[in-house]
């Protein structure tokens, strides 16, 4: 058995397939597959349940990935925790919802870039269901996303920010009543593929309002657009980290003591081998909020 083979075994189960384990392995299909058979030999075990097209772990095979995954980062934590630069230099892998692209992601990763010169910051866009999937498969270090309802318990959740949702419409709207703008204009609904979609549509149901919905859109960036060109009106988080340009759009609170919130956190493996780096991008991430907006400027002072 070698460290090789046991990459291999995580890559199998990453990536689904022994033909997309061996492309990101570097190895040829029926190298993947020698070395499985190789380790089924050795182990004496059966690791996986070949009587179907696409090969699929045994129970015990499950098992055993999960001591892999264990030997695995341990092998790629011994340089880090031997030289002490634990981490900071080289890849990190994080993801991000795409309501943070435009603000809080770039800065704080512009922050981290700034402290730490040779640490390279991946960046995976995604919903918060997909980017969990990824942190608990290995596949990421980290990523930041909304809270979801139920949180795998191997996972630990960093709260960085709560942020309030709010009404956006044209500045040409006159009502400030939140009821009567949803009711009288056509509805841009934020996607409910996403977290803080279904916080939306919990809080609408809640308060018996029926929307003309017109469509629906996963990015803040085309809800603003199409807010700004009187297309609808929408709900939407207000960001933590404002943009200059998106100041335009007339905010109307969803509820006078304050309306729904959508909670934004760090997430990572609790068995994860880059806690100084997590923890370093936490601190990145608490400067960007803190500053609250994203211009040179901002990014400047908190790197100082």
């Amino acid at each position: 058995m070698s460290i090789r083979m046991l990459k291999t075994l995580v890559a199998i189960a990453d990536h689904g397939t022994f033909s997309a384990a061996a492309e990101a392995v570097f190895v040829t299909h029926a190298a993947v597959s020698q070395q499985m058979r190789a380790l089924e030999a050795e182990w004496r075990v059966q690791i996986f349940n070949r009587s179907t097209r696409t090969p699929e772990f045994t129970p015990l095979g499950r098992a055993l990935l999960a001591k892999a995954r264990e030997v695995v980062r341990a092998y790629d934590d011994i340089v880090p925790s031997v030289i002490g630069d634990d981490g900071l230099k080289g890849e990190f892998l994080l993801g991000a919802v795409p309501t943070t692209l435009t603000g809080l992601t770039p800065f704080a990763t512009a922050v981290l870039k700034a402290r730490f010169p040779e640490l390279h910051v991946g960046l995976f866009p995604g919903l918060t269901t997909h980017l969990i999937n990824e942190v608990d498969r290995n596949t990421i270090d980290a990523a930041l996303l909304s809270r979801p309802a139920v949180l795998p318990a191997n996972l630990v959740w960093h709260q960085v920010a709560a942020e309030e949702l709010v009404l956006i419409a044209s500045e040409r709207v006159s009502s400030a009543d939140p009821v009567e703008v949803l009711q009288s204009n056509p509805f841009i609904r934020f996607s409910r593929d996403a977290v803080v979609g279904s916080i939306i549509e919990a809080w609408l149901q809640s308060h018996n309002i029926q929307v003309s919905e017109s469509m629906e859109l996963a990015g803040l960036e085309a809800i603003y657009a199409m807010v700004q060109a009187e297309l609808g009106v929408s709900i939407i988080p207000e960001p933590c980290v404002r943009v200059p340009d998106i100041q335009a759009l007339k905010r109307i609170p969803l509820l006078a003591e304050g309306g729904p919130q959508r909670h934004l956190g760090l997430v990572h493996r609790r068995d994860s081998t880059k806690t100084r780096v997590i923890e370093e991008i936490l601190r990145a991430i608490s400067a960007a909020v803190d500053s609250g907006r994203f211009c040179p400027e901002a990014i400047a002072a908190a790197t100082r």
